[in-house]
């Protein structure tokens, strides 16, 4: 059909396209049987210029999929001629554009959820056109230049003469009809600005990044058209002494030496008041203590995380004489005098050894 080789490249197919299609295109020559050619060369240069078309062709296949040349066929004229079909008058309604809004919520409203009310300045309904932006309950007009169709064609030339072109109306900017006596309170938008007031409900379980939709909130479309969505982003400010992991909660606690050594039970305040931390005799600095369903609620899921108390045992810096002097006595008890070097099955080099071992 092209006239081109089996192994022409595609420079090759693309320049014996043009040729005929300088030829054969309609506005040129409307003879239907040159019409008919012309589809056929089109589908032709649609098929070979397809690697995965022309790898079924050269395989014996035809190429392509029955006698299409819609999606196809536009596509090649746009490209070559930078026209295209009939589009019509586009909607003077419109979808509204989504809104995205940040609130800053606390841990402990992010544990246990809270409700907003949000201020915002957005979109909606002209009250005075309801909508339509025309005045006094009139309607648009028929556009007398491109009558309604939306767009209006030229005849302009190209590389294979003239060629029917067809560009947006102008006057009405592609609606197809006009409003002659626009609505003064939206100037024929049908919507105007203005501030509303937005609940949000915030689940329990939210951290940041968490994203809350509200349907049909957000700013409404030209013309009166449907409303976008509201997005509210949760952003998550940091607590004074907890620390978040997903559902768990962390927090570091000091105990004296002697309170390690000897045990006790500690109160400390959590997200739900205070909560007691059982500290065993002989507790080590870094020991965790995990306090059950007293951390952060899970969402969309139910129940809670834990709160982990990691306990920090500190040493005295500063001792009076009488405390210097059980300490030395404690000491001497204890044979803390003497130092001793951990063997590598006992002490941290065991671990750095396993780390490497296993």
């Amino acid at each position: 059909m092209l006239g081109v080789s089996r192994d022409a490249s595609a420079d090759e197919i693309k320049r014996a396209y043009r040729k005929l299609a300088r030829e054969l295109h309609p506005d040129i020559n409307p003879d239907p049987e040159v019409q008919d050619k012309f589809k056929e060369i089109t589908a032709s240069y649609e098929t070979l210029s397809d690697p995965k078309k022309r790898q079924s062709y050269d395989m014996g296949g035809t190429g392509f999929s029955g006698a299409n040349f819609g999606g196809g066929f536009s596509d090649i004229m746009d490209a070559f001629f930078g026209g295209g079909g009939s589009r019509g008058p586009r909607p003077r309604m419109r979808a509204g554009q989504d809104s995205l809004i940040r609130i800053q919520v606390d841990l402990h409203e992010a544990c246990f959820g809270t409700e907003r009310e949000i201020n915002v300045e957005s979109a909606v309904v002209c009250t005075k056109c309801t909508g339509s932006g025309c005045l006094d309950g009139a309607e648009p007009s028929v556009c007398n230049v491109c009558k309604g169709r939306g767009e209006t064609q030229q005849v302009v030339r190209s590389v294979i003469g003239q060629v029917m072109t067809s560009r947006p109306c102008g006057p009405c900017s592609g609606y197809g009809s006009v409003i002659a006596n626009p609505c003064r309170e939206c100037a024929g938008e049908g919507r105007v600005r203005a501030r509303q007031e937005i609940h949000v409900k915030v689940p329990a379980g939210v951290e940041t990044g968490n994203r809350i939709q509200l349907s049909g909130r957000g700013e409404v479309g030209h013309g009166g058209g449907p409303a976008g969505d509201v997005y509210v982003e949760i952003v998550e400010s940091q607590h004074d002494y907890l620390i978040r992991e997903r559902d768990t909660l962390h927090m570091s606690l000091e105990v004296g030496m002697s309170a390690a050594a000897l045990g006790t039970t500690v109160s400390v305040e959590s997200l739900d008041g205070p909560v007691d931390v059982h500290i065993k005799a002989g507790t080590q600095s870094g020991t965790p203590i995990a306090i059950r369903g007293k951390g952060m609620s899970r969402l969309r899921q139910g129940g809670r995380g834990d709160l982990v108390v990691h306990i920090e045992v500190t040493t005295p810096t500063k001792l009076n004489r009488e405390e210097e002097e059980l300490m030395k006595r404690f000491a001497e008890l204890r044979g803390d005098s003497i130092a001793h070097i951990k063997d590598h099955e006992g002490g941290i080099f065991s671990k750095i050894k396993g780390a490497f071992t296993k």
